[in-house]
């Protein structure tokens, strides 16, 4: 599985943004789809995930009530809704699945098999 992830930009707070995270072959449909961030001098962290068929999410405190993840199986696609950005998103976004037959999501690096590339989200004024 190969994901590339896309959106990022430089925007103003309390503005949105959409990120997208788009995978490669047949069997997205299977995987559990997280996004991950990493500030400048920091570790990467949770920001939110997916169930394979979206029953379930999970979303870190930092996020949650601002930022909305979903997906688009027919388009093996995962977006990241983010409203009400604050100076402290800036980070580079990155999306990550890993495989499994049930409904679960993933807050650990460790839960996840692929990784895509970064995408660069800046809030500043």
């Amino acid at each position: 599985v190969q994901l590339q992830a896309s959106g990022g930009g430089l925007v103003q707070p309390g503005d949105s943004l959409r990120l997208s995270c788009t995978a490669s072959g047949r069997t997205f449909f299977s995987n559990a789809m997280g996004w991950f961030r990493q500030a400048p001098g920091k570790e990467r962290e949770f920001v939110a995930a997916i169930s394979r068929s979206s029953a379930n999410s999970d979303y870190a405190d930092s996020v949650k009530g601002r930022f909305t993840i979903s997906r688009d199986n027919a388009r093996n696609t995962v977006y990241l809704q983010m409203n009400s950005l604050k100076s402290e998103d800036t980070a580079v976004y990155s999306c990550a699945a890993f495989t499994s037959p049930y409904e679960i999501t993933g807050r650990y690096e460790s839960d996840y098999v692929y990784w895509g590339q970064g995408t660069l989200v800046t809030v500043s004024s």
